[in-house]
């Protein structure tokens, strides 16, 4: 058995083989990453394989040991099932190591494929978020402004929580470099809390208010602007005119304007310093209207925006389904989601095979111990205790291989490209850090479906074996 065998020369050579192989597959991916030159490496492919493979050789050569271990304190119980289960679980037969060790890649395998799906799914949103902007985004006509009291009407509309009106104004010249950027009237209390519900350029009300310095307006600065001021002072020369600012906080993104340099400031001190700009009858409104919810009615919020013929509609839900359209990513996100399922399947296949090739030896041993008087609980319980130990510390290993393949080969798996996301927008690459994390779901889910398989199988063969006569399993057993 396998707490006796000692492995062969073949065998620590092919073990060593992979384990070689896997280093060196692992190292290159993370070098220079999955896309390579353009051309497929079946090493850099199965990298994550071979390092399943590695790890799973490791697991069958030191598993039996925990196991006894754990049964010398159980010979002290009261009872010998504890006992016997653990001693027969941990002088497994050779011959279970081959499905064991199909049950580790299986499971290793579902849990990477689904670890680069919740991925995909997860750079979606932020990518659909960013491009957006919000949950819902409403853009009046060029050089007009959104109707009176058309915030409050979005407001009635299902599934909105939240509606701010802000005012943009794109394209005006950064101090001397001349470079144009666009200027984001807030009030700072609303965006700030639009802000913090979409969990995108969140910032303090309190760093638009303007203090002491009142020569200066504090102002929310995308990076590449922040750069450009001189000890946190630049200038912009909008219609109002020249206006001195200081960078209050550097945000690498704002709802009202994702993907591109702006400076963010506070509309109430804007129309106060400035009372010409607001002078006219449509001079200083709000041009844009940013709108948070969780499950918008589509239909009402457009019905709503046609009938005040406030412009145009953007919806993140629309814009992340966009992402996947093309050929290529349906095609990746089907062949991860096929590679999972299958994981799941080889693994529950790998262990009813198992299960199967030992059960004439469980039976026998079940009406051996039936002549001896133990109850068909005991017996349960026996065949419980002596199938799960295995499992569950391959479940448990499963899902940390699953992590450590996840974290060795996220260098180089770009899931922005999988997701079909940094094509439609330039400024994306910059917001969108679209990395590949373990998924908890997809590591337990593995785990906890084979354990309960397990226990489907062992509690049903214990019933049937209870049903038959002792003498036919006594001389099925002999037979084996």
């Amino acid at each position: 058995d396998l707490a006796t065998a000692r492995p062969s020369r073949r065998r620590t050579v092919a073990e060593l083989t992979v384990l070689a192989l896997a280093v060196g597959g692992i190292a290159a991916l993370r070098r220079r990453g999955a896309a390579g030159s353009g051309e497929v490496d079946a090493l850099l492919s199965a990298a994550s394989v071979l390092a399943a493979v590695a790890a799973a050789a490791v697991f069958v050569r030191l598993y039996p040991l925990p196991l006894r271990m754990a049964g010398r304190p159980a010979a002290g119980w009261r009872g010998a099932v504890g006992f016997l289960s653990l001693a027969r679980a941990g002088r497994t037969h050779a011959a279970a190591a081959l499905p064991l060790l199909a049950l580790l890649i299986a499971l290793t395998t579902a849990s990477f494929g689904g670890s680069v799906l919740a991925g995909v799914e997860h750079a979606r949103e932020r990518a659909a978020l960013y491009a957006a902007g919000a949950d819902a985004r409403i853009e009046s006509p060029p050089g007009k402004t959104l109707p009176e009291g058309f915030a409050a009407k979005v407001q009635k509309v299902r599934g909105v929580d939240d509606a701010v009106a802000v005012r943009v104004e794109p394209g005006f010249p950064l101090g001397a470099s001349g470079e144009l950027v666009s200027l984001v009237l807030v009030r700072p209390e609303e965006y700030a809390r639009l802000a913090e519900r979409l969990g995108f350029g969140t910032f303090r009300a309190a760093e638009l208010t303007r203090g002491d310095q009142v020569s200066s307006l504090p102002a929310l600065t995308s990076p590449h602007v922040a750069e450009t001021a001189v000890e946190g002072v630049f200038t912009m020369q909008p219609p109002m005119g020249q206006l001195r600012l200081r960078a209050a906080a550097e945000l690498d993104g704002t709802p009202a304007w994702p993907g591109g340099a702006f400076v963010v400031v506070n509309a109430e001190q804007i129309a106060k310093d400035y009372p010409e700009y607001t002078a006219g009858p449509a001079a200083g409104r709000p041009n844009l209207l940013l709108v948070a919810g969780g499950s918008i009615d589509a239909a009402a919020l457009r019905a709503a925006v046609k009938e005040a013929r406030a412009g145009s509609v953007t919806l993140q839900a629309e814009t992340k389904a966009g992402f996947g359209e093309s050929p290529l990513q349906r095609g990746a996100e089907r062949l991860y989601a096929v590679a999972s399922l299958a994981g799941i399947a080889f693994a529950v296949l790998a262990v009813l095979m198992s299960l199967l090739q030992a059960a004439p030896e469980r039976t026998a041993l079940l009406a051996r111990l039936r002549t001896m008087g133990l109850p068909p609980a005991h017996g349960r319980r026996l065949l419980v205790l002596e199938a799960l130990p295995q499992v569950l510390l391959a479940g448990a290993v499963g899902a940390l291989l699953g992590v450590a393949s996840v974290r060795l080969v996220e260098p180089g798996v770009e899931l922005g490209v999988l997701a079909g996301a940094l094509s439609t927008s330039s400024g994306l690459e910059q917001l969108l850090d679209a990395r590949l994390t373990p998924d908890p779901a997809a590591l337990l889910l593995p785990s906890l479906v084979i354990p309960a398989v397990v226990l489907a199988a062992v509690l049903g063969q214990a019933w049937w074996t209870w049903r038959q006569r002792a003498a036919t399993e006594l001389r099925a057993g002999d037979r084996e």
